[in-house]
């Protein structure tokens, strides 16, 4: 008896052994495969999760893959980063064994690209810098008007209008100075942001923005997705 449980467990920790080692192979069969589909300047990280890996591989359907995007696979300037995850990817086994995927259809996609704020001080001019103040952000920038040098504080808000990020600024103050107020108003327009988001990968739209800690976080989101077009993993 105890021999075979000795057995039983060897059988089950190569089967888990071997889960692993099939979900290490699809997760970089995935990844290329979603390089080329997203036209990304890079291979991406991927996750499939859920276990056990091998019946979703039978049923030609991942639950649950997460991909993490750098600004380089982006193809965007440093501060860039998206983390989507595909729920109900379709693939059917015959496809990933020939090693030959003609269409991968998603049910849903979610997900958040960021904005550090390095990345959106740099468009608002040097010594500029964006922190988050409960749901808006806050703007410090030294800026010169009329041959005066003045510190400037404002807090804003960031929305989306079509596919740009805008921060409004309705005010700002000098910071520890005595302004006065036309120059005030002539420096706020001075804080304000637009910002054109890049084209999404993967048929992803916008779909709401909120100030976080490291840096702006867009929503994205897809549904009912196909990915098409015939690619050949090496």
């Amino acid at each position: 008896m105890k021999g075979l449980l000795v057995v039983l467990l060897l059988l089950v920790g190569l089967a888990v052994v071997a889960d692993r080692v099939a979900v290490g192979f699809a997760q970089d069969r995935v990844a290329r495969v979603l390089a080329e589909k997203g036209d990304l300047h890079g291979t991406p990280k991927v996750v499939i999760g859920g276990f056990p890996f091998l019946t979703q591989a039978v049923a030609g359907r991942y639950d649950d893959v997460r991909i993490a995007l750098t600004a380089a696979e982006l193809g965007q300037p440093a501060g860039t980063r998206a983390d989507v995850d595909l729920r109900g990817v379709r693939v059917p086994l015959s496809d990933v064994l020939s090693r030959s995927v003609h269409d991968v259809q998603v049910d849903r996609l979610d997900g958040t690209a960021t904005l550090s704020y390095a990345l959106l001080s740099s468009k608002l001019g040097p010594g500029t810098r964006l922190t988050r103040e409960g749901d808006g952000l806050r703007i410090t920038r030294t800026v010169q008007i009329l041959g005066q040098t003045i510190p400037l504080t404002a807090v804003g808000t960031v929305t989306l209008e079509g596919s740009e990020l805008v921060v409004h600024v309705s005010r700002a103050t000098g910071a520890g100075v005595s302004v006065p107020a036309p120059l005030l108003d002539r420096a706020t327009g001075l804080l304000a942001l637009r910002y054109s988001m890049p084209k999404l990968p993967f048929g992803l739209t916008l779909a709401g923005v909120a100030p976080a800690a490291d840096g702006v976080e867009v929503h994205v989101e897809g549904k009912d997705t196909v990915l098409g077009g015939r690619v050949t993993p090496e």
